[in-house]
């Protein structure tokens, strides 16, 4: 059974909506940001100078036997021959594979752990390791020091990521890197979803919008793509 956390969350407490008559958070909330502010110093001077890097992201739940599992693993390995380092959120399932992958390829392996109501152990994988109390900030440091995302079958966390890169992408709010998807199959459903209804039926994105990532169904492929991606568009 995993072990509750019983420490206040750091994103709750910043989000939670103060009621009426309540000046609690005026005397909270300013010195939350400077912890805020503290976290966002702490990652880009931790960060400062690795060189490139690919973020990769997946399931917490994905055990080493599965699949997935070891085309993570054998994914962030060709990643370091090619050059580049690999940065996670540092947890167990796919994140523990691409940081073992990296860690054992003799290259940077970056973990980006997050508190969580339930305690996420940081896997032992990672020669640089960070702990983040926002998610937000956790986020902003996966953008800023990627070159690439490669995401792998997961849940909730995972597609949020996906789309936020995916929507900061298609508003120009970022260079256009990579966005891989990795597994035809589990990704099949979403794709054609997609394609029926926001490009097609109800026209909410556009086909440029579309073809902001690439599926890809093994290692090779995926780092091919991404190498080829970001040496044509400079960002190496």
């Amino acid at each position: 059974m995993k072990k509750k956390n019983t420490r206040k969350i750091e994103d709750i407490e910043l989000l939670r909506a103060p009621g009426k008559g309540d000046s609690e958070f005026i005397h909270t909330d300013p010195w939350r940001v400077l912890r805020i502010q503290g976290e966002f110093v702490d990652g880009f001077d931790t960060l400062a100078g690795i060189g490139p890097c690919v973020s990769i992201f997946g399931s917490a739940r994905t055990s080493p036997g599965d699949d997935y599992y070891k085309a993570a693993e054998k994914t962030a390995a060709l990643l370091v021959e090619s050059g580049m380092g690999v940065i996670t959120g540092g947890g167990p399932g796919i994140m523990e594979a691409a940081n073992k992958g990296a860690f054992e390829a003799d290259g940077i392996s970056i973990g980006c752990n997050i508190e969580l109501p339930f305690e996420q152990e940081p896997n032992k994988y990672q020669n640089i390791s960070m702990e983040f109390h926002y998610f937000f900030v956790r986020k902003m440091i996966f953008m800023k020091y990627s070159v690439g995302y490669i995401i792998f079958p997961g849940g909730y966390g995972t597609l949020d990521e996906l789309f936020e890169a995916l929507t900061l992408a298609q508003t120009d709010k970022i260079e256009h890197f990579p966005i891989v998807l990795y597994g035809s199959k589990y990704w099949k459903g979403l794709i054609e979803w997609i394609d029926e209804y926001l490009l097609e039926k109800y026209e909410n994105i556009s086909m440029q919008d579309r073809e902001l990532f690439r599926i890809v169904d093994d290692p090779e492929e995926a780092v091919h793509y991404i190498s080829k991606t970001i040496r044509k568009n400079g960002f190496v």
